[in-house]
């Protein structure tokens, strides 16, 4: 699980960053969900949010090594294009890139087609609104719905995959969201031998923040993340 580069916060430095995707590179098949048995090792690299310097400074990393990656997707703060300077796009902090959506904060309908062709990245959605599911008075249907029509629309695509806002959700929001989408994620640090996740929810290791390329396969913190997986079966 990442958000940013080279931001304030839950974010990696791009020089830090760009070794961790050669080293998956080198090390890692990377993949989207599939129903496939996986032998041997793979990653499945989830950008939360598709701020806009995934367009600008990650996609062309991930280009450059040829890893594939998702892109989550929170729909109503997608614009079609956007005509504003690079700079100012990216020039604002964590906090407020939501509240300044309209000014191109977020990757572009027209830049997810362009990224979408490359087949490196794929689109899924992250809710229409970004908000806590657990939340009183929730559009439950605009959250896991509308956010999947407006991007299989835009797109052209078939979207198969959730990934919750803030990780949050109950055993009926679950629920619901199996019956529309095939595969979900959340935060959790757990790895997985496949897909099918943990009572059908993919936990993912949170790599924001990384001191150094390899430090989240450090052999201590994959056996963490194989005792969370163990434990969060239970």
């Amino acid at each position: 699980m990442y958000h940013h580069v080279n931001s304030d916060r839950c974010s990696n430095d791009l020089e830090i960053f760009e070794k961790h995707i050669k080293y998956i590179s080198e090390n890692f098949k990377t993949t989207f969900p599939t129903d496939e048995k996986l032998k041997g090792n793979y990653a499945c690299l989830i950008f939360d949010d598709a701020y806009v310097d995934f367009y600008y400074l990650i996609f062309p990393i991930l280009k450059k090594y040829k890893v594939k990656a998702l892109l989550a997707v929170p729909t109503k703060y997608i614009l079609n294009s956007c005509e504003n300077d690079t700079s100012l796009r990216m020039s604002f902090e964590h906090n407020d890139e939501f509240k300044n959506y309209e000014k191109g904060t977020f990757c572009t309908f027209e830049e997810m087609k362009e990224m979408i062709a490359s087949n490196l990245v794929q689109i899924v959605s992250h809710s229409h609104t970004h908000t806590n599911l657990l939340e009183e008075n929730i559009d439950l249907d605009q959250e896991l719905n509308l956010s999947k029509k407006i991007l299989e629309d835009k797109l052209n695509i078939k979207v198969e995959t959730f990934v919750y806002p803030f990780g949050k959700f109950n055993k009926e929001i679950a629920q619901q969201t199996h019956k529309v989408y095939k595969y979900s994620f959340r935060i959790g640090n757990a790895i997985h031998k496949d897909f099918s996740g943990i009572k059908g929810i993919n936990y993912r290791v949170n790599a924001d923040g990384l001191k150094t390329a390899d430090e989240i396969f450090k052999f201590p913190k994959i056996l963490k993340y194989k005792f969370k997986a163990l434990i969060k079966s239970f």
